[in-house]
């Protein structure tokens, strides 16, 4: 029986997915709290992530080993690496891998122990699937439309567009250019970075979970980044990613 898991990487962001159970129940485990329930008739568990490699990668595993989920859907913010990305864009990711992991000169620089990987991708179907539903919202701008024009103008945003691509987690915080360059010196194919994704990635290819995670840009990773970035994700994201959630689980 299919059993979605769904994470946020903010609490705000779960908060109005969690409005949509229908039946809703809830269980506290190790300092979580999952939501259970149905929506459009599928069977779901939502949780908030908690914040880094670590914790995340705790999460999932509860939800695969405690709570029986058979597929993970990861929706949450992220910075700009890539120069083409805007504020409000969604990047899908098609590949994963984590920026702070080297083990040198055991090993290659990037590479999992282990595993013999240096990035993770999730399966093709689920991959496919994400990209023609957020294209789709996309393409008939019901994003954009969420918000008032203040809003628009509040976030320097005009419309969002998708864009499919690698995607770099670590447990660090990027708050500058010269972090920025620095990563793209050696990841060039990076998109945008977060704190839980490829940990995520790395659990669900171990438990051969499928998964697919998908990003809001909330900031450009550098200077410049949005100053109230928890208005970015109330406002923005947490909007975002509940109308994204319905699109993937439509019946």
């Amino acid at each position: 029986m299919k059993r979605i898991g769904i994470l946020g990487a903010m609490p705000e962001e779960i908060n109005g997915i969690v409005s949509l159970l229908k039946d809703k129940t809830e269980v506290v485990k190790g300092m979580r709290t999952y939501y259970l329930g149905t929506i459009n008739d599928f069977e779901v568990v939502v949780v908030f992530s908690r914040w880094g490699k670590v914790a995340s990668a705790t999460t999932v595993t509860h939800l695969i080993v405690e709570f029986g989920i058979t597929e993970l859907i990861f929706t949450g913010v992220a910075g700009a690496i890539n120069s083409d990305l805007n504020i409000g864009d969604i990047v899908v990711a098609n590949s994963l891998i984590q920026h702070d992991l080297d083990a040198r000169p055991i090993m290659n620089r990037f590479e999992i122990p282990l595993l013999g990987k240096t990035i993770l991708c999730p399966p093709k179907e689920m991959l496919d699937k994400a990209i023609q539903s957020v294209n789709e919202l996309i393409r008939d701008e019901s994003l954009i439309h969420l918000l008032s024009p203040k809003q628009r103008e509040m976030f320097s945003m005009s419309k969002s567009k998708m864009v499919v691509g690698q995607v770099a987690s670590g447990d660090h915080f990027f708050a500058s250019s010269e972090d920025k360059e620095n990563l793209l010196t050696i990841l060039p194919e990076v998109l945008c970075v977060e704190m839980e994704g490829a940990s995520v990635a790395q659990v669900c290819f171990e438990y051969n979970i499928p998964y697919v995670i998908i990003r809001t840009i909330s900031d450009e990773a550098n200077d410049n980044s949005v100053v109230d970035f928890k208005e970015f994700v109330f406002q923005v994201a947490s909007r975002f990613g509940v109308e994204i959630i319905k699109k993937l689980l439509k019946k």
